[in-house]
């Protein structure tokens, strides 16, 4: 199967001499397309460096990093730049909506601070994408936490970037609403075999995925394939115990 993204003998260290960390430790990994990957571990376990490495946010201290095809490694800020706008989509936990603008001028911010203009057909699409139609005029503050996170998605999609990376998407959500933005994540795999990578500590939201991905320390400790929140969870369980 052909990988969107591979990450091979990354190292990530913050800070020098005696008080230098090292988030990622000789981390490979490869992450299928049309595939959904839960990224887990403990606090500090670097399960965010190595999103933001794999992004293109953060560069590693060495290895390499491939995505869509592209070598990040010796990428100019500029062309690092374009391929983020152009091939990856991002999906935080805060919503990151400017709140004067309505949900479709907020899906087309990134087409206008590019400077093209925005395809109303395909703001329109990846609103309806994310059950939005008819909201596409409502403004934030018009709009469930749910449906916010939703804008937020239909705007990292609307260039059909070739992978999306999700930070805690459904941390600032109720039960409900995390079920319902995981459920559009799930079909957005299923039915269109979009690549998303989400970092997550609930077990519920990683069962929502292929993959589950696991970390300690830097390093990759183990994964589970079609996991349940049960596994999830007693796996997660034994990394604290270990790292207590």
């Amino acid at each position: 199967m052909d990988e969107t993204v591979r990450l091979r003998c990354v190292r990530r260290t913050y800070g020098t001499g005696a008080g230098a960390v090292t988030a990622l430790d000789d981390v490979t990994i490869g992450f299928a397309a049309g595939t959904f990957t839960a990224i887990m571990g403990p606090s500090g376990s670097g399960k965010s460096s190595l999103l933001q490495c794999a992004a293109g946010l953060d560069r590693p201290d060495s290895g390499s990093v491939v995505v869509a095809g592209v070598e990040l490694t010796g990428l100019s800020e500029k062309r690092l730049t374009l391929l983020r706008r152009e091939s990856i989509g991002f999906v935080f936990q805060t919503f990151n909506l400017l709140p004067m603008l309505t949900a479709a001028q907020n899906v087309a911010l990134p087409a206008r601070l590019a400077g093209r203009r925005p395809d109303r057909a395909a703001i329109a699409r990846a609103l309806a994408e994310m059950g939005l139609a008819g909201r596409e005029r409502h403004r934030p503050s018009e709009l469930s936490g749910g449906q916010q996170q939703r804008v937020a998605i239909a705007r990292a999609l609307v260039t059909r970037p070739a992978v999306v990376f999700a930070d805690e998407p459904t941390g600032a959500l109720d039960s409900g609403a995390s079920r319902d933005v995981l459920a559009k994540l799930r079909d957005l795999v299923d039915t269109q075999r979009q690549t998303i990578i989400m970092v997550t500590h609930d077990p519920v939201a990683a069962a929502h995925a292929d993959r589950v991905v696991f970390l300690a320390d830097g390093r990759l400790v183990g994964e589970l394939t079609a996991p349940t929140a049960e596994t999830v969870a007693a796996r997660m369980t034994r990394l604290e115990l270990a790292a207590c």
